[in-house]
């Protein structure tokens, strides 16, 4: 069976550092990735090549079997992605920075996609506030519906529990987990073990552009997973 997202040999360098260094992986169709590592491991530099923002210096990305070319308009339709920069426009309402974006993807019934997305990340109380008014969490809540507009088959979360309150976090688990609907595939970068482990169906762990370890989340207890990780990471670094 095709793979829904598939990485061959990920290379990106920054002068003599690679960033990413050889990622190979596939996803399946509704599968979730969770990614955990620590800082300037590269993940979201990988995220970048993922979504097409960034070309690799070496390998390939393929969407059903399909090479992606990043610079291409059909493909970037069928990502969607939330980094650490939200993507929005300061000085322009939610509606405003969600009906541009329906304009960008030229959607069909852009009305409707816009208040069914604040809908579903509860935000439509601010929807006629400038985003740069906005707290941190409610900002990361709109750039979230901004990437689920299109309703992209592969959709790539860079940290999105930054900001967000116990509430808000709560909210945004369960609109990934309601999105695992055996289609969208979807890869998370977190620091959040408890939130990371209980969505993924497979986790890795990312350190100096590499992926030092790969696995199925079933059966993974939170607490071993930590030893675990805190361990790899001892190893690597002694």
């Amino acid at each position: 069976m095709t793979s829904r997202l598939e990485a061959k040999g990920l290379v990106r360098r920054f002068s003599r550092l690679r960033a990413v260094d050889g990622i190979t992986f596939d996803l399946q169709a509704g599968e979730l990735l969770t990614i955990f590592g620590p800082n300037g491991a590269g993940k979201t530099t990988l995220l970048n090549i993922l979504a097409g923002v960034m070309c690799p210096d070496e390998g390939q990305v393929l969407l059903d079997g399909n090479v992606v070319v990043g610079s291409e308009r059909q493909w970037r339709k069928e990502f969607g992605l939330v980094t650490h920069q939200t993507m929005l426009y300061d000085r322009l309402t939610a509606v405003e920075n969600l009906s541009f974006y329906s304009k960008l993807f030229n959607l069909e019934d852009s009305e409707r996609r816009i208040w069914d997305a604040m809908e579903d990340l509860e935000v439509k109380e601010v929807a006629n506030q400038p985003v740069g008014s906005l707290s941190r969490g409610f900002q990361q809540r709109i750039a979230l519906a901004r990437a689920l507009l299109h309703d992209p088959k592969i959709l790539l979360l860079d940290e999105p529990y930054i900001g967000l309150d116990l509430y808000a976090s709560r909210l945004l688990r369960d609109l990934i987990n309601q999105l695992k609907d055996g289609e969208r595939t979807v890869v998370l970068v977190t620091h959040n073990f408890g939130q990371g482990l209980e969505l993924a169906d497979r986790i890795a762990i990312q350190v100096s552009g590499q992926f030092i370890f790969t696995g199925s989340s079933d059966g993974v207890e939170l607490t071993e997973f930590e030893e675990f990780y805190c361990r790899k990471i001892e190893e690597l670094r002694s």
